[in-house]
């Protein structure tokens, strides 16, 4: 069963860059889905950004579009996120997850996404 590792994170000032990865191991990636999630304490967890098989739709949440960007390479079977202009409020864990079932490619729901990583935490300083 494929496993996702979250890395790249950080601590950070605000207005600096952070650039996630989500390597997919034990399996392919290429052909879902992935979507990137956050979770800050006391919240629940919240949808970043999706990008499909081919990288040709991508979609953002209001709060990050025009600062992130999600990006994927299918040849090293990895999906990244490019953090610009990072803000206090995108201070979380960051996870990513995949989508098995077609009906889903466009979800935005968590519940649709399968296959956690472990996250990797995001700090940013005022």
């Amino acid at each position: 069963q494929v496993q996702l590792v979250e890395s790249g994170g950080g601590t950070v000032q605000t207005g600096d860059s952070l650039r996630l990865s989500c390597a997919g191991s034990r399996g392919s990636i290429s052909r879902r889905t992935v979507g990137w999630f956050r979770q800050a304490p006391g919240h629940e967890r919240d949808f970043v950004a999706r990008i499909n098989d081919d990288g040709s739709d991508t979609q953002y949440a209001d709060a990050v579009k025009g600062r992130f960007t999600i990006s994927r390479d299918n040849a090293k079977n990895t999906v990244n996120l490019q953090m610009n202009s990072l803000k206090p409020e995108d201070a979380a864990v960051y996870y990513c997850a995949v989508v098995w079932f077609d009906a889903y490619r466009t979800s935005t729901n968590p519940d649709d996404y399968t296959n956690w990583g472990q996250g990797t935490q995001v700090t940013v300083s005022s």
